[in-house]
């Protein structure tokens, strides 16, 4: 169970992240056009999943569109941007911002993965919503790189989660 703060206020998580080194474990995941997308989908890429509360939010909306910047310049990497959010939502941000290079994907359904990765907030304001981590893997699924933001008001450290890649 992760200890991090929201507005300054302690909160909890489910769990702790996966451990770097270990395989990223399959999902079920809504794409945007209501299809179920798997980690099998992405096979021989490398990902960024940048999870956060919800698209709606100025930081969460902030990290996709860095992301979406940087994904650009990325060769064989995929950036899943996951939340709680519905696809509808995700979808309409995407086309208001003209974001092209992140993929967004919802756990609105079961929560499975949140539930998995050890991302829900047990307490606070944003319970049952997805914690803002980071979770990078090599392109055979291998977790090479994790951070859970310590105050989920701030952004995630882009550059090193993206030096990871760089150095793969």
């Amino acid at each position: 169970m992760a200890n991090i703060t929201l507005g300054g206020t302690p909160v909890k998580t489910s769990g702790s992240l996966p451990v770097i080194g270990s395989q990223l474990q399959d999902f079920e995941l809504v794409a945007t056009d209501l299809s179920s997308k798997t980690l099998n989908d992405f096979a021989g890429n490398k990902l960024v999943l940048n999870i956060f509360p919800s698209v709606n939010t100025r930081v969460c909306a902030a990290s996709v569109r860095q992301f979406n910047t940087e994904a650009s310049e990325l060769e064989n990497t995929k950036v899943l941007c996951v939340s709680r959010d519905l696809p509808f939502a995700q979808d309409q941000f995407c086309a208001a911002e003209g974001l092209e290079n992140v993929i967004m994907l919802s756990d609105f359904k079961t929560g499975a993965f949140g539930k998995a990765n050890g991302l829900i907030f047990e307490t606070g304001k944003f319970s049952g919503l997805l914690s803002r981590s980071i979770i990078v893997t090599d392109s055979h699924g291998k977790i090479i790189y994790t951070e859970q933001v310590s105050e989920t008001g701030e952004e995630p450290n882009y550059k090193a989660a993206l030096e990871v890649l760089y150095n793969e």
